[in-house]
């Protein structure tokens, strides 16, 4: 509700104000000032901003947990667009197949992998659980040719060598083949995701990055069409 109401303030501002500048650490996301000291953040650069398609708004510059409310819509947009894409990241490919090699994986900042299910919980022999939540797991083994999940992650965060990210900085995941082929349709959003943490805000490698606005432009297209 705080969000909705934060949202529609856009509408009353008036025109000297609806300019942008650029968030400092990521220069992708733009912020619009709204009343009472707070902030409109979105990826988009359209002058009056588009709230529904926003990532959300904040108190403080730079955003901190704190300050920042996320967007709801935002995120089903942010998991539909990774559903889609996030098989074909060039990032995300190569720890896939770093990940069944039989020397097991090599870190890349973009995601990171461990021989494990969908929520990022260890797997011993036989695909069980092993009980060893998804920030303390150990990824160092690797699928070595016999498949499992790679875990798509923040770039905010980075993630020590033989270790997955947090669970905050996780997308999601897909699974991946012996061959360390990334298999289509089986991203699955890790639901603890959050979009501001103390390290920062929405890393997105850059191809990610660019379908995500690409859809984001396309939702605005339709908001027009239906005005």
């Amino acid at each position: 509700m705080l969000l909705a109401t934060r949202f529609r303030f856009v509408s009353q501002l008036p025109k000297a104000f609806r300019s942008f500048t650029t968030l400092e650490s990521n220069p992708n996301i733009k912020v619009f000032p709204l009343p009472n000291n707070t902030h409109l953040l979105t990826l988009l650069p359209t002058t009056p901003p588009t709230p529904h398609l926003s990532i959300g708004t904040t108190t403080t510059l730079p955003p901190t947990p704190q300050s920042f409310t996320t967007n709801p819509h935002f995120l089903t947009i942010l998991t539909s667009v990774l559903s889609e894409h996030a098989y074909s990241d060039p990032g995300l490919q190569s720890q896939a197949q770093a990940f069944a090699s039989p020397a097991g994986f090599s870190f890349l900042p973009s995601s990171s992998t461990s021989s494990s299910n969908k929520t990022g919980r260890r797997l011993g022999k036989k695909g069980n659980d092993t009980g060893a939540g998804g920030a303390s797991a150990e990824g160092g083994a690797g699928g070595a040719g016999r498949g499992g999940w790679v875990h798509l992650s923040d770039e905010r965060t980075p993630v020590d060598f033989g270790r997955i990210a947090w669970p905050e900085d996780i997308f999601g995941s897909v699974e991946v083949d012996g061959q360390g082929k990334i298999i289509g349709g089986t991203f699955q959003g890790s639901g603890t995701y959050r979009v501001v943490t103390n390290q920062g805000i929405l890393g997105l490698s850059p191809f990610l990055m660019e379908k995500l606005v690409a859809r984001l432009r396309e939702e605005e297209e339709k908001e027009r069409q239906k005005a």
